[in-house]
């Protein structure tokens, strides 16, 4: 892939700048070149960072009774377990910065759902809520058996929609908390006519992890490059026919499903029922329901500025601080609500 015309120009402006610094004379014996630090190529500026630095390991949970194996990844020793979820397309070191912040005061399980990163699924287009809630269920299961610890779902995009069935069918009897990254109903649903064209519309081989890293920051998907270099290499994969990388989500061929991800998400989350956080990017996109519920103190909503649809990229920090608040708020310990004096036990639903 050739250089982007951006980065083109940049270089050629550094050369040009080192060139004129050189045959410039010194106007006096004490002036001299300025020290410049060296310009930094394309290939070191988005070179792939390493899961290492944030999470503390990474593991494959096995199913029993399928060939199913669902690759996690997972920081902290101590409190509730922040079960992430992430959006379509991503992978779960998309929460590796944030988790760096959140194991300090909790556990963190970032899993890559069917079809993504390095899970490893019988099918891998059936991608229906149905069957990715199943998938929740069962690596919650097969990680605790029957004594899971209190667990807070926090779900990006489609992962929040995910979040938020399996939160409404009570399939886990754990459940303490429920957070919503940048997903309401109304905008997904509206936007469902136009997901075709978008995912054909993007950028489709890269020569490199480093090329698809750069396009994720240039094309404005994500706007932290220190999260790009981490979570990008997790959503592509080298396809050895064409040899270049190509994406590893095959969402185009899913189209079936989406409308089951996001109809009836409102009522679905509003009767979820654990402490709820909604974390919407810039603007306020609450459909007739959620400004019912919100007015009603249903549930916790933040917006937060500056940022892309990718939240927990984009502003990590910020991301893990509203998540640890919302734990606390919420005294939520690693077995339920904790209430000063009596320890109220998540009940497991028939």
């Amino acid at each position: 892939m050739e250089a982007l015309p951006e980065e083109t120009q940049i270089q050629n402006e550094n050369q040009k700048d080192d060139h004129q610094l050189e045959s410039q004379s010194p106007s006096s014996a004490f002036s001299s070149k300025p020290i410049r630090p060296p310009t930094q190529t394309s290939s070191q500026k988005y070179s792939p960072l390493d899961w290492h630095g944030y999470f503390d390991n990474e593991d494959d949970v096995s199913i029993p009774n399928s060939n199913d194996v669902f690759h996690i990844y997972t920081a902290g020793k101590d409190g509730p377990v922040v079960l992430c979820l992430h959006g379509g397309g991503y992978s779960g070191l998309s929460f590796a910065i944030s988790a760096r912040i959140i194991k300090e005061k909790a556990r963190v399980v970032a899993m890559d759902l069917r079809g993504h990163g390095k899970t490893s699924t019988e099918n891998e287009i059936d991608m229906s809520i149905e069957t990715l809630c199943s998938d929740v269920q069962a690596v919650v299961k097969t990680m605790y058996g029957d004594a899971p610890p209190a667990i807070v779902l926090v779900g990006h995009s489609m992962g929040g929609s995910v979040a938020v069935h399996v939160a409404a069918k009570k399939m886990l009897h754990s459940l303490a908390g429920l957070v919503v990254v940048d997903v309401v109903e109304g905008t997904a649903m509206a936007s469902l006519m136009h997901m075709q064209k978008i995912l054909s519309n993007r950028v489709q081989h890269f020569p490199s992890i480093e090329k698809a890293i750069e396009w994720s920051v240039r094309s404005g998907s994500l706007g932290n490059i220190e999260s790009a270099r981490i979570s990008i290499p997790g959503t592509v994969k080298y396809d050895d026919s064409q040899q270049c990388y190509r994406h590893r989500a095959r969402l185009e061929e899913t189209e079936q499903y989406w409308r089951g991800w996001y109809e009836g998400l409102s009522e679905k989350f509003l009767s979820s029922p654990v402490a709820k956080l909604l974390l919407l990017a810039g603007t306020d996109r609450l459909d007739r329901a959620l400004t019912i519920g919100q007015m009603q103190g249903k549930f916790q909503m933040v917006v937060v500025r500056h940022t892309g649809h990718a939240i927990q990229e984009d502003v990590p920090d910020e991301f893990a601080s509203l998540i640890l608040n919302f734990i606390s708020r919420n005294r939520i310990g690693p077995h339920g609500v904790e209430i000063p004096g009596i320890r109220k036990l998540s009940q497991p639903h028939a």
